[in-house]
């Protein structure tokens, strides 16, 4: 029986073993074969099944890390339906359900701020590798693509129901081809501008929490800084957030930054860095330069925080490997490869057209083939391409940014991802981050996985453990946590993680999902934002 066993549950099965000893000591042999069919009744145990459905339950003897940064403090919590009732030194009632938790962290469940289980969660409701990491809310449509109409999407997620609570963005590049078509390669008009306001619009009062854009992506790359500031405009009418994959993550790194941060002082709206990094080996060890121009900005009054994944090695399409798309151009191509490392850095992920070449790098692929990595990368690009993971990172950056009070954990990953980042994000920071390496503390590793996302996004009744919020919990334990997933096996699920509750029901137990779908579609400037659902 593992810690978290239900103690009610226990309690009826020594009830019924007592029961049937007294009958076979004191019954003849038909009441004792009728006590034998008793004991063959189902009996809800924490090993195999979930926690029914009730109104209120309590997890006792609890180390509390509530989310704020606040030191751990032992309480027990209460539940009632969907919410927190109370938090603090209390015994549990008679006929209350117990999860006991003793030498195990409650923490407020993950929010991940940057996900792309947009179509995974119609794949798999129950998002098995998000739950089993602490995950219980997930911010879909980041990187300029996003779902459309976004009142569609998250109704078609209420309807179908998901494990998870979801949030959605609205994409600049889909916007661009909602009004452009494939004609995107080119600034916008100022009558194309007009209209993509209205389509910004429309998707905030459709509860998009702001607007996303991919400035690398070729629907998002020839967009003017005008042209992002007017849009960014319509978002923060709404009280959006300004979500931004920069034009540049290497040597242009930081003037992308700068038009980043301009943007959101023009437009007046929070600004958002994903996955902030430095992005090849030609800016290694220069985070502390993009850090103090953050710093700077915050200190002069800028709204700018970042989020940050705890791998050094990104994951996109093989194309942005050549930002000037001369893809023909030799040279070209073999300047992308060498700012990366070299070939044996870019590992094939998925590749429609050469599914073959998937699991091997550029230069394994070469050397298959009896061709050069520069002709593998351009017969990839001509024959529609190919999604890919590049080793180009450095490990004292990722640290860098990770210390800082502004950046917050988030995976860039999802349901499906061929990147280890999918299924061990938040794990690896508790387990090697936090455990291991002494990075961060416990406390500050929650936080920047449960309110700084959850203020960040402006919910204001998630992120923290206290009373009259959204009861989503996590369990786990601090000793055990570690991601397990690999460049070579993205799927393996974490361990470490005992139990996670959403919105009150238990969505993930000792080790295997429980099938409830308990999320919710959450959207901005409602209801369902400032009080839950």
């Amino acid at each position: 029986m593992c810690r978290g066993a239900i103690v009610a549950a226990d309690l009826r099965l020594d009830f019924k073993i007592s029961v049937i000893g007294e009958l076979v000591r004191k019954t003849p042999t038909l009441l004792l074969l009728t006590a034998l069919c008793l004991a063959t009744l189902p009996t809800v145990t924490a090993s195999n099944n979930a926690l029914p459905a009730a109104s209120s339950l309590v997890v006792t003897n609890a180390t509390v890390i509530d989310g704020t940064g606040r030191q751990r403090f032992r309480a027990n919590i209460r539940i009632e339906d969907d919410r927190i009732k109370t938090v603090g030194l209390f015994q549990p009632e008679p006929g209350e359900r117990v999860i006991q938790a003793d030498g195990m962290v409650v923490a407020p469940g993950f929010i991940d701020i940057h996900n792309h289980s947009e179509e995974g969660l119609s794949r798999e409701p129950a998002a098995s590798n998000q739950v089993s990491q602490g995950i219980t809310t997930l911010a879909v449509g980041p990187d300029g693509s996003s779902p459309w109409p976004i009142k569609d999407y998250l109704e078609q997620r209420e309807k179908q129901g998901t494990a998870v609570n979801v949030l959605c963005f609205v994409g600049h590049g889909t916007l661009r081809e909602q009004v452009m078509g494939k004609d995107y390669d080119r600034p916008s008009t100022p009558e194309e501008t007009a209209k993509m306001k209205t389509l910004v619009e429309q998707a905030m009062a459709e509860g998009a929490f702001g607007l996303s854009s991919g400035l690398e992506y070729d629907a998002g790359r020839a967009a003017t800084t005008g042209e992002l500031i007017e849009l960014a405009r319509a978002a923060a009418h709404n009280h959006g957030l300004y979500m931004t994959h920069m034009r540049d993550e290497e040597e242009g790194m930081l003037a992308a930054l700068r038009e980043a941060i301009l943007i959101g002082a023009k437009a007046r709206l929070p600004v958002q860095i994903s996955h902030i990094k430095m992005g090849n080996r030609n800016v290694w060890r220069q985070a502390p330069r993009a850090i103090a121009l953050i710093n700077r900005a915050r200190r002069n009054g800028a709204d700018v925080t970042a989020d940050c994944y705890p791998y050094t090695a990104w994951a996109s399409t093989i194309a942005i490997l050549v930002p000037s798309r001369r893809h023909e151009d030799r040279r070209e191509v073999e300047t992308g490869l060498r700012n990366v490392g070299g070939a044996q850095n870019v590992l094939i992920t998925n590749c429609r057209a050469h599914p073959d070449f998937e699991g091997k790098t550029l230069d394994q692929i070469a050397s298959a083939v009896s061709s050069s990595p520069i002709e593998v990368y351009q017969r990839i690009v001509r024959d529609g391409g190919a999604s890919v993971v590049c080793s180009s990172m450095n490990e004292s950056d990722v640290h860098a940014f990770y210390r800082q009070p502004w950046v917050m954990v988030a995976s860039d990953g999802g349901i499906g991802s061929r990147h280890p980042r999918g299924a061990g994000t938040f794990t690896r920071v508790l387990g090697q981050f936090v455990r291991e390496k002494h990075l961060l503390t416990l406390e500050e590793a929650v936080r920047k996985m449960s309110s700084a996302p959850a203020r960040r996004l402006s919910l204001t009744d998630r992120g923290v453990i206290r009373e009259g919020m959204k009861a989503d919990l996590v369990i786990f334990d601090p000793s055990v946590v570690r991601d397990r997933s690999t460049f070579k096996e993205p799927g393996v699920l974490s361990i470490g993680i005992y139990r996670v509750l959403v919105n009150g029901q238990p969505v993930w137990e000792n080790g295997s999902s429980t099938g409830r779908l308990p999320g919710v579609a959450i959207r901005n400037n409602s209801k369902d934002n400032q009080a839950g659902r």
